[in-house]
């Protein structure tokens, strides 16, 4: 008996660790915002080669060089550490320039889609199986992206550079199966000579940051491997201890934080076609988290027209709720805008 609390406890746990890792990465916006004032293309490189320095004192700390050394002696998984390094830099670049040309809200509507296109490649590339409700979550999220697309005439390429750029970095990190901070130290050791090499031309030719930017943004800069590696190793730790549908379900806090900031710290545009647009894709993730629960076998297709009422009145209420407060989003922003001047 001694045991079930022990393991009621390690799930508490857990699911700390993964809600700590998520948040984290819905307030980034609030840490690239800080450096605005920096291209983002030497935001990236000073990303990439921190975090390098930061990883790699703690594989030396862990005593991890084991882990690092037998994975580069395989040919196919320097590949795929390679096409991981591609695509993880591509998600991050596009991030940062969204986040500091006012598009968080693009970055939000990508990430929620990320894990429906996660879904889509694990069928059409591994192979796998998914149910009827997933198939539906799809369609719907397909939905959402047509809607937004065809009103304002021009296709959510952030969003979708986003979502389809991480969901292919994840189908990569699952065909090589490394943990998080080896695969990390991995990628940012392929990326970190051309970092390096971009952030010394820079300086060289007199357009670089460093020198000509406060300390505090400097400092900043050196932070930015800290903040990229932290969320990453919290999320590993609190993976092992919790259920994926658990872990499916905490993964939308980033995404939720950063359309809240987004909207109502930065007053960037919310129209009633985003709400719409949004709101098919919560009704795709709403139907394709709970396509993962152990309720699901009890209540499909038998009594899924209960649910189905249940799932409509809680999207009402949401999309309620979000149109009360965007009516006060003018006062959210005033708020920021008095906090950063003091």
């Amino acid at each position: 008996m001694a045991k079930m609390p022990e393991k009621l406890n390690n799930k508490a746990i857990g699911v700390l660790y993964g809600a700590m890792a998520f948040t984290i990465w819905g307030i980034l916006p609030l840490y690239w915002k800080m450096l605005k004032d920096v291209p983002p293309d030497e935001i990236l490189a000073n990303r990439v080669l921190w975090s390098f320095v930061f990883v790699f004192a703690l594989m030396f700390i862990f005593k991890q060089w084991n882990k690092f050394i037998l994975i580069l002696k395989n040919k196919k998984n320097i590949a795929l550490i390679f096409l991981c390094s591609i695509m993880i830099s591509i998600n991050w670049f596009t991030y940062i320039w969204a986040v500091n040309n006012d598009h968080i809200v693009d970055t939000s509507l990508g990430y929620y889609i990320n894990p429906l296109l996660a879904v889509f490649l694990g069928v059409s590339i591994l192979k796998e199986k998914i149910n009827k409700l997933q198939v539906i979550a799809l369609i719907m999220a397909s939905a959402g992206v047509v809607l937004i697309t065809v009103q304002h005439g021009n296709v959510p390429w952030i969003s979708l550079v986003l979502a389809i750029s991480f969901a292919i970095y994840g189908l990569l990190k699952k065909m090589l199966k490394v943990d998080s901070l080896t695969g990390l130290a991995l990628e940012t050791a392929i990326l970190t000579p051309a970092a390096f090499s971009f952030i010394l031309f820079k300086q060289l030719n007199g357009t670089g940051a460093i020198g000509t930017v406060s300390i505090l943004t400097s400092i900043l800069l050196m932070g930015a491997g800290i903040v990229t590696a932290t969320p990453l190793l919290l999320f590993a730790k609190g993976a092992k201890s919790v259920e994926l549908s658990t872990i499916g379900f905490l993964q939308y806090i980033s995404p939720t934080i950063g359309l809240v900031l987004g909207v109502f710290v930065f007053n960037e545009t919310f129209t009633e076609i985003h709400l719409l647009s949004f709101g098919f894709i919560w009704a795709a993730l709403i139907i394709y988290s709970f396509s993962h629960t152990r309720f699901k076998n009890r209540c499909y297709p038998a009594n899924w027209k209960k649910y189905n009422k249940i799932i409509r009145k809680n999207l009402s209420f949401a999309g309620q709720l979000f149109t009360w407060v965007s009516s006060r989003q003018d006062t959210l922003h005033e708020v920021w805008c008095d906090l950063k001047s003091d």
